[in-house]
């Protein structure tokens, strides 16, 4: 008989507790490195948004050299593709944000020859942390 209680014992599985006690430490876990992996992840997406920038900046001032200006808020960065007088454009295509919202042009800008900026995750004016506007001329 204890040779039959002995293999019952092996074979009973997890009682409700003990799934209980698991669940809570993944959760635990989880809120402790969750946190950590979404701000990597929020900052890898602004700077991915401030290289584009960058490289429509780019684009902007090749634009200016071979025109003299900068495409008006009219044109927009639409003028980059079909520049008036050019066979080819300074892009192919106009990017998006890492929020796949379109960057926001306007020249002349408020804080120099243009403006171009994007609106954050928010796709909102002003914001703050990862909702914040991301625009050229940050330094940050």
């Amino acid at each position: 008989m204890m040779h039959f209680s002995a293999r019952a014992a092996l074979q009973r599985g997890f009682t409700l507790i003990e799934i209980m006690v698991v669940v809570i430490i993944l959760g635990i876990l989880v809120s402790l490195i969750a946190p950590n992996i979404f701000g990597v992840l929020d900052d890898a997406e602004v700077t991915a948004t401030r290289v584009q920038i960058r490289n429509l900046e780019v684009a902007l001032d090749t634009y200016r050299m071979n025109h003299s200006r900068y495409p008006t808020t009219d044109q927009g960065l639409e003028a980059l593709i079909n520049p008036p007088g050019r066979p080819r454009g300074y892009i192919d295509s106009i990017p998006k944000d890492s929020w796949n919202n379109p960057f926001q042009y306007r020249s002349p800008g408020l804080n120099g020859d243009y403006d171009l900026y994007s609106l954050g995750r928010d796709g909102q004016e002003g914001g703050e942390g990862i909702d914040a506007d991301i625009r050229n001329g940050q330094d940050n």
